[in-house]
């Protein structure tokens, strides 16, 4: 079934929907973002929340009920915490929809919906388990509530694959100049707004400190004024994604004030790429996080080469129990 399909049969047995819940860990937590930010920035009726998936299984929302939707996400579909995590949410009566490449895993086996995504075939795949999660909110949305821009995010979701890959293709340079100034860091700063600003904080957790074993935090560029930018100085290292949309002069700012103080300052901007020339002003801002994490993706593997370090060096994960 499709997300529409998936939805449709939702709707039509249990028309009373009234939250929709998002579970993940690690990356997956972090890819479901952009949908909770969807539904936030929309819904005026339908209550969201995410929650990592052992929080979610120990600390239960009082809202995971038979009223309940609940998005439960791993790429693997084997992670242990988000297994029991949908197991649970079935068990008080949610209608758990998994997000996986593997329908035959057993997270798959324990939900009631299964959205089934690439992940290997290009960078463009990469992105489809955040796609497909936002894709499926915005029906969820438009199906129990209605939504007035509903045809402007279905033409975007026809168009933000093939930008994804028209992107990467020239990437290449700017991403092996990143990881050659980047490479003997000793700790990078990520900020992102947003739909994106999630993207920064998987980056952040994920591809520096989990992948590179680098030192890595990751702020809001909102938030960056509040505290965090008390540690500007010359040449401190910062990654800023800039994001095409309503909250572009968050990003401006922290922009202006890293260059005032001469920090180290390299710029992932979804403008350069085009976002806003072919997906509709009113929706753009929803797809920031999947152009920019695709662009990132390139990113680590470049300063990856650069470090000697591959992206599947790991000193723990998969080595011991833990």
């Amino acid at each position: 079934m499709n997300v529409k399909e998936i939805v449709a049969d939702i709707k039509a047995k249990k028309p009373d929907i009234k939250s929709l819940l998002f579970v993940g860990c690690g990356a997956s937590m972090s890819e479901l973002f952009p949908a909770k930010y969807f539904m936030d920035r929309n819904a005026k009726v339908l209550r969201s929340s995410i929650h990592t998936a052992n929080e979610f299984y120990y600390s239960t929302p009082v809202s995971c009920d038979e009223t309940a939707i609940v998005v439960t996400c791993s790429l693997s579909g084997t992670t242990p915490e988000t297994v029991k995590a949908s197991k649970k949410a079935m068990e008080l009566g949610a209608t758990v929809v998994s997000v996986t490449i593997d329908p035959k895993s057993n997270l798959a086996a324990n939900s009631e919906y299964q959205i089934i995504h690439g992940f290997h075939a290009n960078y463009a795949a990469k992105m489809e388990k955040m796609g497909n999660v936002l894709a499926f909110a915005c029906e969820v949305l438009n199906t129990y509530e209605g939504y007035a821009d509903y045809d402007a995010m279905q033409d975007g979701f026809t168009k933000i694959y093939d930008l994804i890959e028209k992107a990467v293709q020239s990437l290449t340079p700017t991403a092996r100049e990143f990881g050659e100034n980047y490479a003997n860091s000793k700790q990078i700063y990520v900020l992102g707004s947003g739909a994106a600003q999630m993207s920064a904080y998987s980056f952040s957790m994920f591809l520096l400190m989990e992948m590179q074993w680098i030192p890595a935090s990751s702020f809001n560029s909102g938030e960056f004024f509040h505290g965090p930018f008390e540690l500007v100085e010359k040449d401190v290292p910062y990654l800023l994604l800039m994001s095409d949309g309503p909250t572009r002069p968050m990003d401006s700012r922290v922009l202006a004030f890293l260059q005032r103080f001469d920090a180290k300052v390299t710029v992932v901007d979804a403008k350069d790429y085009g976002l806003s020339t072919i997906i509709d002003k009113s929706v753009v801002e929803f797809f920031n996080p999947m152009l920019i994490t695709g662009i990132l993706r390139v990113y680590a593997e470049q300063l990856a080469i650069v470090r000697n370090h591959p992206l599947t060096m790991r000193r723990y994960m998969w080595k011991l129990e833990y």
